[in-house]
């Protein structure tokens, strides 16, 4: 029996890399031409949106961005009005990050364009297709995170 060969081309952790380049590409583009956000910064807005207050430790956890990108886009958002930084009541060495009203009304008009780019990419996909790939990424993640331990 011969040797199984990798073939870059084939390789599914390749191809999830080039897939994923190009979808962050494209969205890169969107989010800075009509927004002026880099994708760090719209992942923060998008979690704080969705949890209400969360701090730069939770965000990076939950995105698994490094401390530095995270700090870097919190700092820039702070700048434009878009977040505060209010004192943790659990953990006074922390700082939880809200949206200003400048940011949610930011994430309200991101969120429909992000939602279309979406629709936009799977349009040719039965939703059937969509939720299983989901699935497939989710456990993907899970087994890859597993390893990592």
């Amino acid at each position: 029996m011969a040797a199984k060969r990798l073939v870059l081309d084939d390789f599914i952790p390749y191809r999830l890399s080039i897939t994923s380049n190009l979808v962050s590409d494209s969205i890169a583009r969107a989010y800075e031409s009509l927004f002026g956000l880099t994708i760090p910064e719209w992942r923060l807005i998008a979690v704080i949106a969705e949890t209400g207050g969360i701090t730069q430790q939770a965000i990076g956890a939950r995105t698994l961005m490094d401390k530095v990108t995270v700090s870097r886009a919190a700092i820039a958002l702070v700048d434009r009005g878009l977040l505060v930084r209010q004192a943790n009541p659990e953990d006074r060495r922390s700082h939880l990050l809200e949206l200003t009203d400048a940011g949610r009304d930011l994430y309200a008009a991101v969120s429909p364009k992000a939602l279309d780019l979406e629709d936009r990419i799977f349009a040719a996909f039965d939703p059937a297709e969509v939720a299983q790939f989901m699935d497939m990424l989710r456990r993907v993640e899970a087994v890859t995170a597993a390893i990592g331990r």
